[in-house]
């Protein structure tokens, strides 16, 4: 059949089965709004108020489902606004399709209004990004997106498209089926082999969670082998809820802001089994002192993850699903109680705990939240000392509970991501946890929520400070908090209301419950203002130099 480039767009997003875009239109984009007009009962396209919040949506919404998300933007400013949202989705390997408009093709490369160089510029933070410059190529480019979003260590493919591209016409074929993912690489026998010496030897064996486990979905691989070792579990950020919090074998995060039980486990431990993790700097922190007295077994998808950031004995290639099953047919059950017996005493005398005030702590607000919940939300978050305290005291159960931007850290994400995951998931209740400097970047959002009428709850830690970089400063910088304190005006009860959201406050202790139970009472958007103190910091922390063994309690 004929179509037009922008009919072919459509035919190729439901050919990948998405029922959901995040976008803003512009000129480059026309024609793809028009189809996007005459396609509104098969694809839905929520609309943003910034191409930016359209990216962490798409994002928000693949991290949640599995699926690919997609964005659209416009040239120029629009394409450029999505490269945050790219940029965090690619340091997280999240598999997500971003198509941006682009001037006609005879005014490429000529400084015309509205264009840039996207391919260019998204050079760094895509897996692959194509410029289709013929209407015959528009298909088998988009589907060739998808294909490299998913296939291996998943990641952000940007697909530019020139104005009078998706006008044109040409032959459309249909597929009749999805090709078959591509085989993924296997480790040797002899790999494997080397792994199950070294796990026969261990009588501390620590296993360590990433977020590639959430990726493959080997969750369940996961929990049986941790049985199959009976070794404690520690998690990344990215891998909250890989392993059910609540059991016994979990030590809690591993890292800058880790536990203190997962830093004395890995002091103490004789092997470490690292599975989907890249080793970032905020979990070993100085990686010269990492790993000096054990060996290390990693399970990861990209080989150029291997003795990148540390030295390891054994390298298993792979996708960790297929890899843990197979280790799961070849790893004996064995008994490691007094190794246990240590992890438990450990967790019993260094429980996290907030010091008690006079005010509210997010320690508290979390907990209840989690109570009244369940332990069955998705949060989300924005990035500073609330998302670690989000990590910290809700309890996350199951895999892509936990929407959070890890690598890039992007303050601004946690309301888009919040806004993709309640689409995705729409029976399951979505919060977004943010601090009053990241609610003020993505705010807008708010009106997004109020037009489409969807259910997030905006938990706001109102501390009227940045305090994760004013933590630092009162740390390292002898208490100069240079532009930290944010002495904004801003009444949030006043702007919620504005955008069309409810909101309510929590002032002092006696508030958390009865105001977290009428949130969750509420069918359509609710924003929470919770004030707390300035001074509540983020603990355990590791000092910049410092062993990941060694981290402060107090300060």
């Amino acid at each position: 059949m004929i179509l037009t480039g922008s009919e072919i767009i459509m035919e190729c997003l439901l050919e990948q089965k998405v029922d959901t875009v995040f976008g803003y239109p512009g000129g480059a984009v026309l024609n793809i709004y028009d189809a996007l007009y005459r396609y509104s009962g098969k694809i839905r396209h929520i609309e943003t108020s910034h191409e930016q919040s359209a990216a962490h949506a798409a994002d928000g919404y693949a991290r949640a489902s599995g699926k690919t998300g997609v964005c659209i933007a416009t040239s120029g400013p629009g394409a450029t606004n999505l490269v945050t949202g790219i940029a965090t989705a690619y340091m997280d390997s999240i598999p997500m399709v971003a198509i941006t408009g682009n001037v006609n093709l005879n005014l490429l490369g000529l400084d015309s209004f509205q264009e840039v160089d996207i391919t260019g510029i998204t050079m760094p933070v895509t897996k692959h990004n194509f410029i289709v410059k013929d209407v015959r190529q528009l298909a088998d480019t988009l589907r060739k997106a998808f294909q490299i979003a998913q296939e291996g260590r998943k990641g952000p493919v940007l697909v530019d498209i020139p104005k009078d591209i998706t006008a044109q016409k040409c032959e459309f074929t249909p597929l009749t089926e999805l090709p078959a993912p591509k085989e993924l690489h296997f480790p040797s026998e002899q790999s494997f082999a080397r792994a199950l010496e070294l796990i026969e030897k261990s009588e501390r064996p620590f296993l360590y969670t990433g977020g590639g486990v959430v990726s493959s979905g080997a969750a369940n691989q996961l929990c049986a082998l941790a049985e199959k070792m009976d070794a404690p579990v520690a998690s990344s950020l990215m891998s909250q809820g890989a392993f059910d919090q609540r059991s016994p074998r979990y030590m809690g995060m591993l890292g800058m802001h880790g536990t203190k039980t997962a830093a004395l486990a890995l002091k103490h431990c004789d092997l470490f089994l690292a599975v989907g993790t890249r080793f970032s700097d905020r979990v070993t922190c100085n990686a010269d002192l990492f790993g000096t007295h054990f060996p290390i077994i990693q399970i990861d998808i990209d080989p150029a993850e291997f003795d990148k950031n540390v030295s390891v004995d054994v390298r298993l290639r792979g996708d960790a699903k297929q890899i843990l099953t197979r280790l799961l047919e070849l790893v004996p059950k064995v008994n490691h109680s007094d190794w246990m017996h240590d992890v438990y005493a450990w967790k019993e005398n260094y429980p996290l705990v907030q010091r008690a005030r006079a005010g509210v702590t997010p320690q508290q607000v979390l907990e209840e939240l989690d109570k009244l919940t369940d332990s069955t939300a998705i949060i989300t978050t924005e990035v500073g000392q609330h998302q670690m305290w989000a990590a910290q005291f809700y309890t996350f159960r199951t895999p892509r509970q936990f929407i959070t931007s890890g690598g890039l850290g992007t303050m601004g994400f946690g309301l888009g991501g919040a806004i993709g995951a309640q689409l995705a998931c729409p029976q399951r209740r979505v919060v977004n946890v943010a601090g009053d400097g990241s609610f003020h970047m993505n705010c807008a959002e708010l009106s997004t929520l109020s037009k489409y009428n969807i259910p997030v709850i905006e938990l706001i830690f109102n501390n009227t400070v940045l305090g994760m970089v004013r933590q630092w400063q009162k740390l390292f910088y002898e208490n100069r908090f240079s532009q930290t304190d944010l002495e904004k005006k801003t009444n949030y009860e006043m702007l919620a209301n504005a955008f069309g959201v409810q909101a309510l406050t929590i002032r002092e202790q006696e508030d958390i419950v009865p105001v977290l139970r009428k949130a969750l009472s509420i069918e359509g958007p609710v924003l929470i203002n919770c004030l707390i103190d300035k001074d509540i910091n983020v603990l355990p922390m590791v000092p910049a130099g410092a062993s990941v063994e060694d981290p402060i309690l107090s300060i």
